[in-house]
């Protein structure tokens, strides 16, 4: 006999709805993972793409959060949240499923990537603000935290996997063929989510409600929030400096430290090794020290590590950068799985897809600015004072969290039913 107590305290997984999500999740996962190498290299050895060309390729990619981040957030509530999910997943197969097709037919240009990059993009953001929005829906409330870990615990393992996976393609098939992986790994995701059967009724719109006063009611639902408005700073921080050394460190492994190319691929796994083990000790840390305290816990004990990157040497000495990275990308996911499991928690159904995308524009806009930053100080200085300034950046990161509610409390307040009235928060 169902119990709706049994079901509460049930594991994740035993949601077929879930596992069904989750099996969706790990195929676009690895698929964008395997993109993450193979489209840079299209650029660069099929269209023998400038430095700064494949730096605009990066940008486009993350421009969307920036472009339609906000709005985003107010059309997806206005929407039910599992068909706009397929839509965007085949939208992101149709647009990466062009490069291999122009790379065959011999009419592949850089404007055809930098038009990919942002269509993904604009779908990723749809995609990634209905999916936080839709797993209260798939999970209780109480659940939210070993199901954000069980996906966080997804695309680590895609982190690890894929890189390798898209330089075999890559090395067997050819970069543009093997950015088809991609592509098929969308229709996948597609399919599954195609089969959750979880009851998700249409929003009914609001009365003389416009486009401009939703994004407001999400804006003003985060900015109102103490914690929530702290979370934001202490992320838009970390995306930052996080973004800079994303861009500087392919450029100090191997000009500065000389490593061999196999050896740089072991460098960024050991980035994925850490998140993946976050992603497993997530849920037993939250329950040990408290979901709240994990949230301003992890940055605080992980992010000294950072300053490991810059003292990283040729040699053995360059075990420093893959120590380094390992523990601060480890306690990155503990934070993530926290934090997003305390917005998904605190808000009401009807403003979460508002409320994640206000989020996601506050804490992804920071990304291409960190980019061009990090580019510019290694330019300028070097690469190993610009991850100097990574370092000491992510130095910065618990401090909003110390300075709010968080850091008097062991576990989160009471939340919100799904289905409460966003107007108690207007």
């Amino acid at each position: 006999m169902y119990s709706p107590q049994r079901a509460a305290t049930a594991g994740p997984l035993r949601r077929r709805d879930f596992r069904l999500l989750l099996s969706g999740a790990a195929a676009s996962q690895v698929g964008a993972q395997v993109t993450l190498i193979a489209l840079p290299l299209v650029a660069v050895l099929r269209l023998e793409a400038s430095a700064f060309e494949v730096g605009l390729l990066t940008t486009a990619e993350t421009a969307a959060f920036l472009l339609i981040g906000l709005p985003a957030g107010a059309w997806v509530d206005r929407m039910r949240r599992l068909p706009l999910l397929i839509r965007a997943d085949l939208v992101r197969a149709a647009a990466v499923g062009s490069v291999p097709a122009a790379g065959l037919a011999g009419v592949l240009t850089m404007a055809q990537l930098y038009a990919v990059a942002l269509v993904t993009g604009i779908a990723t953001v749809f995609f990634d603000v209905a999916h936080q929005s839709f797993l209260p829906r798939v999970l209780d409330r109480e659940q939210l935290v070993a199901g954000n870990g069980a996906l966080e615990t997804v695309r680590s393992s895609a982190q690890v996997a894929g890189p390798g996976l898209g330089g075999g393609l890559v090395q067997l098939l050819g970069a543009p063929l093997a950015v088809a992986a991609d592509a098929l790994s969308y229709v996948a995701s597609a399919w599954f989510l195609s089969r959750i059967r979880v009851p998700e009724p249409q929003p009914g719109p609001a009365p003389d409600t416009s486009l401009r006063a939703q994004v407001a009611e999400g804006l003003a639902f985060v900015l109102r929030q103490p914690v929530l408005r702290m979370i934001a700073l202490a992320t838009a921080v970390a995306n930052l400096f996080t973004a800079m050394l994303l861009a500087v460190q392919t450029v100090f492994l191997i000009r500065v430290l000389g490593l061999p190319p196999g050896v740089l691929g072991l460098m960024f796994s050991a980035e994925a090794v850490g998140g993946l083990a976050g992603a497993l000790c997530a849920g037993a840390l939250a329950r040990r020290l408290g979901q709240a305290r994990a949230i301003w816990l992890s940055p605080l004990v992980t992010g000294p590590f950072a300053l490991l990157w810059p003292l990283a040497g040729p040699g053995l000495a360059a075990v420093w950068f893959a120590l380094a990275s390992a523990v601060v990308f480890f306690g990155g996911v503990v934070y993530n799985v926290a934090q997003v499991s305390f917005r998904q928690t605190l808000c009401p159904d009807a403003l979460l897809g508002r409320m994640n995308a206000t989020m996601r524009f506050m804490v992804w806009g920071t990304l291409p600015l960190g980019g061009l930053a990090g580019g510019a100080v290694a330019e300028a200085a070097g690469p190993r004072t610009a991850l100097w300034v990574c370092a000491a950046g992510l130095l910065l990161v618990p401090l909003p969290l110390l300075f709010s509610p968080l850091r008097r409390m062991r576990d989160l307040p009471p939340a919100p039913h799904p289905d409460d009235a966003a107007g108690t928060y207007s």
